[in-house]
């Protein structure tokens, strides 16, 4: 960022040359800028080398002294704002499409220009420890798979990265002290930031994966911090929603994905609502456009998030599966997406190492559901509704799913695995199951009158059902769903 001070300029236009010739320029001088005037001042979000949403009003917003006009300039648009009582100020540029670099001035007693600015797409990527990790290595975790080739190959001059240090916050914070954007690079991949040790994995490789797709700059925001549970970043609680995401709310973006959960591990459906609650608090607080036909009145853009992974969490085994549950009912949430883990899990470790294909399935939900991709499956088999059918041989249940794709499959060729099933007495005892055009039945010998179907229903469970697309189905039951 470069800066122009034109206090000198002033000073010389009004007072002449009759005081240069007096000899009193220098205290003149030293008086009007310490009392007289502020220098306009950008929150260090918007800084050299940042991405700006596209197809959406551009926010500019700072500081400056009480009713100073400052006038804003990127590309061939302008706008001015005159500063509040309180010294803030705000302008929004007309829309633009993808591309760049351009240069962004701010102009008042003092102009300041920012380089290498492009306009593109922009995610803000949240969570816990997960979320946190970088590629390589990191303390208590295991690097990606091919971690050093993967830094090594992480040159994408459109992709910018932005991390929000892990703070914890009893009021809002307006700025973000000491955050900078950077251009992707091998060698800012791995940039210490913060408690951070690198840049998130999960981040990187879903930008990397929009990248490739859209042909457009990506921006990512990463705000995660270890061990923390959903509500410190509910609006409008203290803690990491005040310290971290509360600053950000300002800037446009495309959307958010989230990969959180482990700290809620005992919450079981209370979890939906909390995210629901989490959610909508974000897309109130950023404030954007609603889509045409969402009948709220905010913004509702897309959440994405990670389904936890498989891990030994406690001796509880079903509490894991009743979180599972409650993150596949938050897809009721309108505009949400969740990508599916336990098939790349790394057991008992609950980071899973793999963010490459964790980052790829929640590109698939961006790609598919909210930029327009035709044809492109998003998501695994998820549990829609079951039926009780006749013989012959033992009454069965047919399972029927959503987001089968272009045909169900076992992963591994071998037949289906951990289904179970139960009668009236709510004994669930291991079961049979086979495919059935999009649908699976499900059976036992020793049920007779069955009523329930449970799938994958442990913390170690990896079941083989999948779509044709190699995208694994949730664990689901059919006994409780609300």
């Amino acid at each position: 960022m470069k800066t122009d001070n034109k206090h000198l300029l002033f000073v010389k236009k009004l007072f002449g040359a009759a005081l240069l010739s007096m000899g009193l320029l220098t205290c003149l001088m030293s008086s009007l800028i310490s009392t007289a005037y502020a220098d306009v001042r950008l929150p260090h979000l918007l800084s050299d080398n940042m991405v700006l949403q596209r197809e959406m009003p551009i926010p500019v917003w700072g500081w400056a002294d009480p009713n100073e006009k400052v006038t804003v300039r990127l590309g061939k648009s302008s706008a001015s704002a005159t500063a509040g009582t309180n010294g803030q100020w705000s302008v929004k540029l007309p829309k633009m499409i993808a591309g760049g670099p351009y240069e962004l001035t701010v102009a008042g007693v003092n102009t300041l220009t920012l380089t290498n600015v492009l306009i593109g797409e922009v995610w803000v990527c949240a969570g816990q420890s997960n979320m946190e990790k970088p590629i390589g290595i990191h303390p208590g975790q295991n690097p990606c798979p091919n971690y050093e080739k993967e830094i090594a190959s992480a040159d994408y001059p459109q992709i910018r990265l932005m991390e929000v240090p892990p703070a914890l916050s009893p009021t809002p914070v307006d700025d973000i002290a000491g955050a900078k954007w950077l251009v992707c690079t091998p060698q800012s991949i791995v940039v210490k930031r913060g408690g951070g040790y690198g840049y998130s994995a999960c981040a990187y490789f879903f930008g990397r994966e929009l990248h490739k797709e859209l042909k457009v700059p990506i921006g990512l925001i990463a705000a995660s911090a270890s061990n923390r549970p959903c509500e410190p970043f509910t609006p409008p609680s203290g803690d990491n929603w005040l310290g971290m995401i509360h600053p950000l709310t300002p800037f446009g973006i495309r959307g958010a994905i989230w990969y959180q959960g482990e700290s809620n591990l005992a919450d079981g459906m209370k979890y939906r609502d909390k995210m629901n609650t989490l959610i909508t608090g974000w897309r109130k607080a950023w404030a954007q456009p609603p889509s045409p036909g969402s009948g709220v009145p905010w913004g509702d853009f897309p959440f994405l998030f990670v389904q936890v992974a498989l891990s030994k969490y406690n001796d509880d085994v079903e509490m894991a599966p009743r979180l599972w549950e409650a993150q596949t009912a938050t897809l009721d949430v309108p505009n949400t997406g969740m990508a599916v883990t336990h098939d790349i899990s790394s057991y008992p470790d609950c980071h899973a190492t793999n963010k490459q294909e964790v980052g790829r399935r929640l590109a698939l939900w961006a790609l598919a559901k909210f930029y327009g991709k035709k044809n492109l499956v998003c998501s695994g088999p998820i549990y829609k509704s079951m039926e009780v059918t006749g013989g012959p041989g033992p009454a069965k249940i047919r399972i029927q799913f959503d987001y089968t794709g272009s045909g169900l499959a076992s992963r591994d060729g071998k037949p289906l695995d951990l289904f179970t099933i139960a009668g009236e007495d709510k004994k669930f005892v291991e079961a049979k199951a086979v495919i059935d055009g999009k649908n699976v039945l499900v059976w036992s010998d020793a049920v007779a009158k069955p009523v329930a179907v449970r799938f994958g229903w442990r913390q170690d469970a990896d079941p083989n059902l999948m779509n044709k697309e190699g995208l694994p189905a949730p664990c689901f039951r059919t006994d409780k769903w609300k």
